[in-house]
């Protein structure tokens, strides 16, 4: 039996404000987030250009918060020992993305951080059923990859329940993450269907009081599951 997951929010600094960075990082570690989720686009993978290495290095010096790296770049294996040495802790890669999955997960490991693999909308789950046992975190794509501010796709969440029976049946330590619309109600269902990790970026970062919104995500998340 394995056992649950701890709930975890990673608010993704793509709908943070970039001139106050460091100071929107404390704001949302200060309410209780235990992760910082950075996007980096290469606008080749998918249509967006976002942040890369120096921002990584940079907020490795402002929060004790883990680093979950979400690579959306083509041959993210070239750059898996530059970001592990700018500071992240997790690094994830698309399996799309990768046509050497399992080296791309194995290297991540080798350079002392945890792997983690993401599948788009369309992709099915078969294409990472061969690397499971290598990751420590599956994410969910629950957006098209690129862009903040999309609506949530309830069409993954049963993507997400099949994920959590699978790594039940195959006895899987591993975090089930979700990526894009995240809000009060979608955190809810998505928690229901089996994930416990949340990326939240214009529900936390365009709230009024981000901090607030840190809170009110996890409760409802907690609150879904009785």
């Amino acid at each position: 039996m394995v056992r649950p997951r701890p709930l975890m929010l990673s608010p993704s600094i793509l709908s943070a404000d970039m001139s106050r960075l460091a100071e929107q990082v404390a704001l949302v570690e200060s309410a209780g987030a235990e992760l910082v989720h950075v996007d980096v686009m290469d606008g080749r993978f998918v249509p967006n250009l976002t942040v890369g290495l120096p921002v990584v290095q940079a907020l490795s010096r402002v929060t004790r918060l883990p680093l979950d790296v979400h690579l959306m770049i083509e041959e993210p294996e070239r750059y898996v020992e530059d970001f592990a040495r700018a500071g992240a802790s997790i690094i994830c890669v698309h399996a799309e993305a990768s046509c050497h999955l399992y080296r791309t997960l194995q290297a991540i490991r080798a350079a002392g951080r945890k792997p983690a693999v993401s599948l788009c909308p369309a992709t099915p789950l078969a294409a990472i059923e061969e690397v499971l046992e290598l990751v420590d975190m599956v994410l969910i794509m629950t957006v098209e990859p690129g862009f903040a501010g999309q609506r949530f796709l309830s069409s993954q969440l049963g993507k997400v329940k099949r994920l959590a029976e699978l790594c039940q049946r195959r006895g899987l330590d591993i975090d089930i993450e979700v990526d894009g619309g995240i809000n009060s109600t979608s955190i809810a269902e998505a928690a229901r269907a089996g994930a416990n990790v949340f990326v939240a970026g214009t529900s936390v970062f365009g709230a009024a009081d981000p901090a607030r919104a840190v809170e009110e995500l996890k409760a409802a998340a907690r609150a879904a599951l009785g």
